[in-house]
């Protein structure tokens, strides 16, 4: 056996990756990128291999251990001796932690709970994306799900054990998830967007007008729409049955508070028309519809007068055609364009 020449606080550390990645091996989301990454880090280094074999050894020996210590360690916090423990409600049981958390902590020595616990709320994986202006970007996920990126996009994708968690922190996205027993968490200003496996899209654009909240529109599946809980998300233990449901062809829209509001069908153009590069406007302020096209790209358009940008648009655009919209305004508005100085105004038709 190869001794562990390390300063203490790195055989502790090593001791601490170890059981990490033992107690993961065991989970029932494990998968073959989460085996590869497994392997590496075990060719890493000789001695990862040799603390992880001692971890094995370790977990075995709790065939050995008495009967009434294994029911101790399966007892909630506060509970005494026979007091029969009470069953969890079936909507509640997502919240309870594993019993192998607490016995892999005696058995494995070395570690305490609190910082078995610290390892739980560790990321196994995060990554950071973000589209400029006027790119769009599909982005595959490490567990086979998949993300459709609209322009001016930003947003963090973080994976844990137990759940996998989006937050978008600007812009809005397609969400194709990959069920593999885990909740998918997205969220978005003061909302949270959970489901197992489904299509949807999600829009928080905070800084637009017209748009303070969170937009949620389902085209498979089913998604659970409901206000961010600050005490639940440091815990990463959510309601699950919390919120407003929707289901294939419905959409909500949450306010800055994060509460939905009413449930509508999704219109006749998808949840999300962007992929197609097309975006859609219904008895929309021109102002705001213009703001919106400038998310792509500069429109080279200017509106100084509260009347015109007052009035109401609808239609579909392409916004990487700044010309067609040019000749389309003065046809379904009664607008007339002026270039001066190199800017074009938009003007009340004379």
């Amino acid at each position: 056996m190869t001794p562990l020449n390390s300063a203490p606080d790195d055989a502790r550390r090593l001791r601490q990756a170890a059981m990490d990645w033992f107690v993961r091996r065991r989970d029932a989301g494990w998968c073959a990128p989460d085996e590869a990454a497994f392997q590496a880090w075990l060719a890493a280094d000789p001695r990862h291999a040799e603390v992880y074999a001692q971890c094995a050894e370790r977990w075995e020996a709790l065939d050995g251990m008495p009967a009434d210590l294994r029911a101790r360690l399966h007892r909630p916090p506060g509970h005494r001796s026979g007091q029969a423990a009470p069953a969890a409600p079936a909507r509640r049981r997502f919240l309870a932690w594993p019993a192998a958390s607490a016995l892999a902590a005696a058995a494995l020595g070395g570690v305490g709970y609190v910082a078995w616990q610290q390892l739980q709320a560790q990321p196994i994986y995060q990554q950071a994306f973000r589209t400029e202006r006027g790119q769009q970007q599909q982005v595959p996920l490490a567990d086979g799900s998949r993300l459709r990126l609209d322009t001016a996009t930003q947003l963090e994708v973080r994976f844990y054990r137990q759940r996998r968690e989006v937050r978008l922190l600007d812009g809005q996205a397609v969400f194709e998830v990959q069920p593999d027993g885990r909740p998918f968490h997205v969220l978005a200003g003061s909302t949270r967007v959970t489901v197992v496996g489904t299509r949807f899209a999600v829009r928080y654009t905070p800084g637009l007008p017209g748009h303070s909240g969170v937009q949620v529109a389902v085209e498979e599946g089913r998604v659970r729409v409901a206000r961010r809980d600050p005490v639940q998300e440091a815990d990463g233990r959510y309601d699950l049955q919390a919120g407003t449901l929707l289901g294939a062809g419905q959409q909500v829209g949450a306010d800055r508070q994060g509460v939905p509001g009413r449930v509508a069908a999704v219109p006749a153009d998808g949840i999300a028309p962007w992929r197609e590069r097309r975006v859609s406007f219904v008895d929309v302020p021109l102002a705001q519809a213009l703001a919106e096209l400038e998310r792509y790209r500069p429109t080279g358009l200017v509106v100084r007068d509260p009347a015109v940008a007052a009035l109401r648009l609808s239609g579909s655009f392409d916004p990487m055609a700044a010309g067609a919209l040019r000749q389309a305004l003065p046809r379904v508005l009664p607008v007339r364009l002026r270039e001066q100085d190199g800017v074009t105004e938009v003007l009340a038709a004379d």
